[in-house]
């Protein structure tokens, strides 16, 4: 990433090209004209700008009486006021000027930073899971946040003072050549390119210490976020102190590499002043000896001084303007990096929607590997016929979850093939794919929004009534209306304000509302109490009469009712039947039910013990009749 490296021209010409098409907008020519327009009053602005020294020169040599005014006071009185006049009117004209011209501007500015950042927002979400889960996302969203910030002031900068500064600085220089000679010329030239050269080298080793502080507040942000994200699980193991110093770890390096900031930009500023005041007094002891030969008048001493004075102002921006510049350009690229990532799964080139006809699903010797060295399944073959219900059991890491994965496509397969009514899942678009598809996982994650908004996530265009529908289909609507807001009751982070069970019913209700024709259950209840299980797949079984239904399980009380139950280890198939016949077999499956069916009744047993022992203290504290 353009962070961990030094952001070479080459790298910034083309960050620069990446950036034109956002300053140019293509099919906004009202945009355009504004450019154009917001260029023109900036050219006029620097023409009147270089009035104001003349103006003041002129009024400096009527007060002195070196102006010819045909000698009478009067006329000379009202020259010199004449001139001030014109000399504050020319400073508020150029001002106005730069005004208008940053207003014209400002929506050229603010569509590029929409445009820029929808377009990664867009892309983020076009990205693999793989991609997602690599990436933090606290960083993730500071290089997105700087990046859309880099971006005004790249199109601001580039267009409305650099340009400006060099055209100010050649009339400058034209200037001084045409009436005083080459030596003021000289002194010029040689102040800029000093000023210029110093400010570059002393603003790329700023830059890298800038950037030192980048990286320390995104890893304390990151840090932050994701701290925040998992609140409950730091409050379970009470770890609040060592998140805190983790935090301050970083922000102890952000603290340093920000007074370091602080620290150069001081040195910068004072090296900048040195060079700029040696060349000013080359140039006013020049003019100073001139005046005293006779060779100028004190007006034009004060016209040197004056010029010297106002082309400090843009020579000084420069120094801000190209610090600004490399450290926007370093925020966008890190954009524009995220931007060239590629999609590990993309749709063909020639992919049509997929037809849906009666969503029978198929896998044909399916080989997938996350990572080359640790294959996860090793030639899956089997069917979902179209309105049954297969189930997929086995240890931790058969690779069960996995199937959901591939079926959604999220990852491709390496060799065999996974289809739908036939049609190959690599050959069909994937928002028709995901469409057909619906999914209630093991760990269902809300947005902090309201319970309605959750629900009708499943299908956006969904009416009050039909959410309302669902929420009762997932036997979730009765809890809702005991909710003092009802459906507009926000569920807080990741849904934190609802347990577990009603947080899977919102899942089932918004999974109800899409209404998929191809429904997979990914471990919908292993993270459930027994009771609220049962009364969850009271719902499921609901949901999933007459739709081809793929259920990952870890509880197989949970899949009795599978028209078929395969059994894997390892990445294959070890054992597949239905529940009988595969208790009969007394093999993988039969040990894996005994083990749980004695867990249950353990967990049974130790709940009556716990209700008895209540009752005997209850009896025992009851008031004798």
């Amino acid at each position: 990433m353009a962070n961990n490296k030094t952001v070479s021209d080459s790298s910034l010409l083309q960050t620069l090209f990446n950036l034109w098409p956002y300053m140019w907008p293509a099919g906004r020519t009202d945009l355009k004209m504004r450019v154009v327009w917001a260029s023109v009053y900036l050219l006029v602005s620097k023409f009147v700008l270089l009035l104001v020294p003349y103006f003041f020169k002129w009024s400096t040599d009527a007060l002195n009486g070196k102006m010819d005014l045909a000698g009478k006071v009067p006329d000379l009185l009202a020259g010199a006021i004449a001139l001030v006049i014109a000399y504050n009117l020319t400073r508020l004209i150029q001002l106005g000027l730069n005004q208008l011209r940053d207003a014209l501007f400002a929506s050229v500015g603010q569509h590029a930073v929409r445009q820029l950042a929808y377009k990664t927002f867009v892309h983020m979400h076009e990205l693999s899971l793989r991609f997602h889960l690599e990436r933090k996302t606290g960083g993730l969203s500071r290089i997105i946040e700087r990046g859309t910030k880099g971006i005004e002031t790249i199109v601001r900068f580039t267009i409305l003072n650099s340009v400006p500064t060099l055209i100010e600085f050649l009339l400058t220089a034209i200037i001084f050549w045409w009436g005083y000679g080459f030596s003021y010329l000289a002194v010029t030239a040689f102040t800029v390119w000093a000023y210029i050269w110093f400010t570059i080298r002393a603003s790329d080793w700023r830059i890298a210490i800038r950037r030192a502080m980048n990286d320390s507040d995104t890893d304390a942000n990151t840090k932050a976020i994701d701290s925040l994200l998992n609140f409950e699980t730091v409050k379970y193991f009470g770890n609040e102190e060592m998140e805190a110093r983790r935090f301050d770890r970083s922000m102890e390096r952000y603290e340093k590499a920000a007074t370091d900031v602080w620290t150069s930009l001081g040195w910068l500023n004072f090296g900048q002043g040195v060079i700029f005041g040696l060349g000013t007094t080359v140039m006013l002891i020049l003019s100073a000896l001139a005046v005293q030969r006779g060779e100028q008048t004190v007006g034009d001493f004060v016209f040197v001084n004056a010029m010297l004075l106002q082309l400090s102002v843009p020579l000084n921006f420069i120094g801000f303007v190209y610090r600004e510049i490399r450290q926007g350009l370093t925020d966008i690229e890190q954009m524009f990096d995220l931007l060239e990532v590629k999609a590990e799964v993309r749709d063909a080139p020639d992919a049509t929607p997929l037809d849906i006809k009666q969503g029978a699903i198929s896998f044909k010797d399916v080989h997938f590997s996350y990572d080359p060295a640790r294959p996860i399944l090793k030639g899956i073959s089997f069917e979902v016929p179209a309105g049954k219900t297969v189930a997929v059991v086995g240890p931790s890491g058969a690779g069960k979850s996995t199937l959901s994965r591939l079926l959604y496509r999220f990852y491709d397969i390496q060799s065999g093939s996974v289809s739908v009514d036939g049609q190959d899942i690599r050959t069909v678009t994937q928002k028709s794919l995901r469409s057909a598809i619906g999914m209630v996982p093991q760990d269902t994650v809300l947005f902090n929004d309201t319970v309605a908004y959750n629900i009708r996530y499943g299908r956006p265009s969904a009416t009050d009534a039909e959410v309302k529908t669902a929420a009762e289909i997932a036997q979730i609507a009765h809890f809702i209306d005991l909710l003092p807001e009802g459906f507009d009751t926000k569920v807080g982070e990741r849904g934190l304000k609802l347990s577990g069970g009603e947080k899977q019913r919102v899942a089932i209700a918004r999974t109800v509302l899409k209404a998929p024709p191809i429904l997979i259950l990914d471990e919908a209840t292993s993270a459930l109490d027994t009771t609220t299980e049962r009364d969850i797949q009271t719902a499921l079984d609901v949901v999933s009469k007459n739709r081809t239904t793929l259920v990952i399980a870890h509880r197989l009380s949970t899949v009795i009712g599978a028209d078929e139950i395969i059994v894997l280890k390892s990445g294959e198939i070890a054992e597949r039947g239905t529940h009988t016949a595969l208790l009969q077999k007394n093999g993988l499956y039969a040990s894996m039910w005994n083990r749980q069916r004695e867990a249950t009744q353990a967990e049974e047993h130790l709940k009556q013990v716990r209700e008895s022992d209540d009752m005997g203290v209850v009896n025992r504290l009851a008031p004798a009749s």
